[in-house]
Order: structure tokens, then sequence, then C-alpha cells
């Protein structure tokens, strides 16, 4: 237990100490995205009936920053320390691959989180975004942060290099969470697009997320609860089982 806490504290002060890169950084480029769409589409766009579009964005924005957060989070520290060859240290330590797998996807969570809460505080001051159900925005938040920590883990275990961690996160994630129903809402697609969009974890995550702000979805709340569980599970399972046989770790 004292090493994951140890670990844990670790991976909290690395993204700290850079807190404008980490921190400051995403919430700048989210309150861009909102400038951006909301001058362009407000009008002209209702994505929900009777919410606004700008009030519509922000639930999905801070998502989305969420998500590319925490998978950035522990993506990078992976990739650092593989680079810098410190990786060696952890893998010496009494440290059990259950407690790196948590430290890492918990301090995730964490910068996750924090991005999430600080573009809500920003944009609370001029847009009042009503919060129906606290409890599902909190749920689908967390487990969010769980799975792209989770996936940021992979990512780092599976580049060897910058080159390949960017690929990683500009053909996997940033499709998946552009096209996830952050700027829109999916029921303007045509039928086809639908059905795609319905293939996509991440639309269950923006989806889930928006309900608990609006109480309204475009797929059933406990269906994108459902779906995000088995991802969740899928890809814990997973990296577990990367991080116990020690792939391009330990050999």
């Amino acid at each position: 237990m004292k090493g994951f806490s140890s670990l844990f504290y670790k991976e909290v002060l690395r993204f700290w100490k850079v807190g404008f890169q980490t921190l400051l950084s995403p919430l700048l480029s989210t309150l861009l995205y909102l400038l951006i769409f909301s001058h362009a589409l407000g009008s002209h766009v209702q994505a929900l009936p009777g919410v606004p579009y700008i009030s519509f964005l922000i639930p999905g924005l801070a998502m989305m920053a969420l998500l590319q957060n925490a998978f950035a989070n522990s993506s990078s520290s992976l990739i650092q320390s593989k680079i810098t060859g410190n990786i060696i240290f952890l893998l010496l330590s009494p440290v059990s691959y259950p407690e790196i797998f948590f430290a890492y996807v918990l301090a995730s969570t964490v910068r996750g989180i924090l991005v999430g809460i600080g573009i809500f505080a920003v944009t609370h001051w001029a847009i009042r975004v009503p919060l129906e159900y606290p409890l599902w925005a909190l749920v689908f938040g967390i487990l969010g942060s769980f799975i792209l920590g989770a996936t940021g883990i992979i990512a780092g275990i599976w580049a060897e290099k910058f080159d390949q961690l960017a690929s990683f996160q500009n053909f996997i994630i940033l499709p998946l969470t552009f096209l996830s129903g952050v700027f829109y809402s999916i029921r303007s697609l045509p039928p086809f697009w639908q059905q795609v969009s319905h293939l996509n974890p991440f639309f269950y995550l923006i989806d889930g997320f928006r309900y608990g702000f609006f109480g309204a979805s475009d797929a059933p709340p406990y269906f994108s609860l459902l779906v995000v569980s088995i991802c969740f599970a899928a890809v814990s399972l997973f990296t577990l089982g990367l991080l116990k046989s020690g792939y391009k770790l330990r050999n």
C-alpha cells in the first residue's frame, strides 16, 4: 500500500509541477473551442429542445478535455520513464502491478477531473448550465477518466518513442472524441452515421455525462452506463495483463 501511495503522489506531483501546461493550457483550448463554435453556430443550431447551443457545448467540451488529459497523463509519464530509463527503478521496486495500475489511473483521474472542474468554474460566471442529476455526471466523469487513464498506460507501454505515442493520440483518441457528439446531437445525423456513432464508446461517455446536466440524452442513460462499465472492465483487464507480463517493460 505504501508503494501505491508513493507512486500516486509522484504522478500527481509530476503534472502539478507543470500546471501551466497540464491544467491551464487545456482550459484555454476549451474556451477557444467554446468561443468559436458558439459564435459560428450558436444562432443556427439547437441540439436539445429548450437548451441553448452554448450550454449544450459546455458539458461536451468539459468531458472531451477530461478524457484527453486523463489519457495524456498516464501515457506521457510512462513513455518518459521508458525513454529516460528510470522505469527500471519502478520495476525493481516491490510495487505490485495492480498498485502500478491504480496509481497511474487515479493520478490521471485527478488531472482529468481538475481540468473538467476548471472549465465549469471558468464558464459559470457567464453561462449557467443546469445540473439535473449530479450523480450521473460524476459517475460518467470518473469512469471516463478511469478508461482513458488505463488506455494511456496501454499506449505508453506500446509506444517506444514520442512519435508513436502522438500517432496513437492523433489517429485514435482525437477522432473518437471529436466524433462522439461533443459539438452536435447524433439525432441530427443521417441514419447510417447515427448507427456508426453508436459503435463509438466515447459517444456513451459524452452522452451519459451530458444527461447528468440536462436530463436528456440520445441514448438511454442506463444503457450508456452498461456500455461504459463493460469498456472499463475490458480495458482494465487488458492493461493489468500487459503490466503483469512485462510486455515492452521488462523485455
